[in-house]
């Protein structure tokens, strides 16, 4: 696929931003490695005048940017996302470094649109905003002292993004059709509803048995075929009950 038709494909996602001079970073950011498409998830201040004088030169992106009001809304119609993440998380995917990531999100970019999300500046992601994404990724910064600015922070990946798309390597096999973010969702309701008809999950005493569920086929990469026969056992399952 043509490098700018992969950048095309990829969604910077911002979610809950408290200072609009970031996502102001974040937009020149994404404009010089070439990326726009700005999807910000509940910011704090946004449209903002200190957003615009950040942005310097990218004030198009900005205007362009979509609002949603929820992680979900902002993954909505994507067949990969990466979770930008410092900190391990309990039994999760394995993290890929920025480097290692760039080129996976970008082939799949001719699948369908993928995206990259950041959280806020003081607590990066919650684990429920990770266990939404495909994989979790991290910048290799200093042990030591690792805190990076959210506008540097995109700056990075976004690099790594362009790198990867102006020389991709040649695919060793093809890619597996994943599910979408939609089709995966979908499931989790579905696998919710019959658990709690057949009495198995008490929502009253959900205890982390959703999170260790999404936790469980989140190791894995869904694919199309593979969520539509889980979604047909289940859906035996429920016509056997009744």
């Amino acid at each position: 696929m043509n490098g700018a038709i992969a950048l095309d494909r990829i969604r910077i996602v911002l979610s809950r931003t408290s200072h609009p001079g970031n996502i102001g970073a974040a937009a020149r950011a994404m404009k010089t490695m070439g990326l726009s498409r700005l999807y910000l998830v509940d910011p704090a201040c946004f449209p903002d005048p200190v957003a615009d004088a950040r942005a310097s030169g990218a004030g198009d992106l900005l205007a362009n940017a979509r609002v949603v009001g929820s992680l979900e809304e902002a993954l909505e119609g994507t067949v990969l996302s990466a979770a930008v993440t410092a900190r391990r998380r309990e039994r999760s995917v394995a993290v890929r470094g920025a480097r290692e990531a760039a080129p996976e999100l970008v082939a799949f970019a001719g699948q369908g649109e993928v995206a990259l999300v950041f959280g806020t500046e003081t607590s990066g992601l919650t684990n429920e905003d990770v266990a939404l994404c495909s994989m979790p990724v991290s910048i290799p910064a200093n042990p030591a002292f690792s805190s990076l600015n959210l506008g540097a922070a995109v700056q990075l990946l976004c690099y790594e993004l362009r790198m990867a798309a102006l020389s991709p390597p040649p695919p060793a096999e093809p890619l597996p059709d994943l599910a979408s973010f939609d089709e995966i969702e979908g499931f989790h309701r579905h696998l919710q509803e019959a658990m709690t008809v057949s009495g198995f999950y008490d929502p009253a005493n959900p205890k982390r048995l959703l999170q260790r569920i999404r936790r469980l086929f989140g190791r894995i990469r869904l694919e199309k075929e593979e969520v539509n026969i889980l979604r047909g056992i289940i859906s035996a399952f429920e016509r056997k009950a009744d």
